[in-house]
């Protein structure tokens, strides 16, 4: 089978267990994920099963370049992963008002630029931050382009502040927490990461891996949960071929159209074929389902 399946991904759960473990239901080991979820944040997590691998690069090249997380901070606490998983550095007394936490938002909001964590999956040297990080090397951080256009104060309960983000692909939460604690004068570390919309994926779409579990596990089928393999391509324009130029172009062959330049996906009699793209009156198969 290929296809999708939208996945609510628990916390303390990795990426990629979550995505073996799917494909384990659908007997495949083929499988993959459109970006990653630290274990201690939670959300959505598109799960590629089978063919549907296929068309990853493509949903994260034409899909919008944002990301939606609600996120929570307890000032106080500061640790070296900038997250309540972390070791406590230091510790004090300092809390803002909400209103200097508004006007730190409004601050970042907008920002083009970010430094990721320490503890983090960015190389450095040929190594992972993280690597480095745990290894206690003193690593310093270069600055990485992103984009964040929005960041919204959503309420205190208790000791946590709580915050919603509409931010670009490479942005760090963790990061962000950290920022908006250094604009007020204080400390603070992440206290949840919870994903909401991932490159066309919602959370009102999405299912629990556990859920799933129990259907299989009492012998209900899932079918109806994986979604088709072209469900997040509706950027990319289409092009219906025949019966002969489906066999050829399913062969590898080029086909002659009047189309102009770009990616398509292709199609034959509704069916969906997979990814070509046209340059100069030619069409060339590039990934086919």
């Amino acid at each position: 089978m290929d296809g999708f399946i939208i996945l609510d991904k628990d916390t303390d759960v990795f990426s990629r267990t979550a995505g073996w473990r799917i494909a384990k239901m659908f007997n495949t080991r083929k499988f993959g994920h459109i970006g990653t979820l630290d274990p201690m944040a939670s959300g959505v997590l598109p799960i590629a099963i089978g063919n549907a691998t296929k068309m990853i690069p493509f949903i994260e090249e034409v899909c919008e370049n944002k990301k939606e997380y609600l996120f929570g901070l307890q000032f106080g606490i500061d640790t070296d992963s900038l997250d309540i998983t972390g070791n406590i550095k230091a510790t004090n007394d300092i809390i803002p008002n909400e209103a200097d936490v508004i006007d730190a938002c409004q601050k970042i909001e907008r920002t083009t630029e970010q430094i990721p964590p320490q503890f983090s999956a960015v190389h450095i040297d040929g190594k992972r931050a993280y690597e480095l990080a745990r290894a206690g090397k003193d690593i310093e951080m270069a600055p990485r382009p992103i984009t964040i256009y929005e960041l919204e104060y959503i309420g205190k309960k208790d000791k946590e502040y709580n915050f919603r983000v509409v931010c670009s692909r490479g942005t760090y939460v963790r990061s962000i927490v950290r920022d908006i604690a250094k604009l007020c004068g204080a400390i603070a570390t992440t206290t949840y990461i919870r994903r909401t919309k991932t490159n066309g994926f919602s959370i009102k779409n999405a299912v629990k891996l556990d859920f799933l579990e129990n259907l299989v596990n009492n012998n209900v089928s899932i079918e109806s949960y994986l979604m088709q393999p072209d469900c997040a391509l509706g950027d990319i324009p289409v092009i219906n071929l025949g019966d002969k130029d489906i066999e050829l172009y399913r062969n590898g062959g080029f086909i002659k159209t009047d189309e102009k330049n770009g990616l398509y996906r292709v199609y034959s009699n509704k069916t969906f074929v997979g990814i070509g793209r046209i340059k100069d009156g030619t069409l060339h198969p590039k990934r086919t389902i």
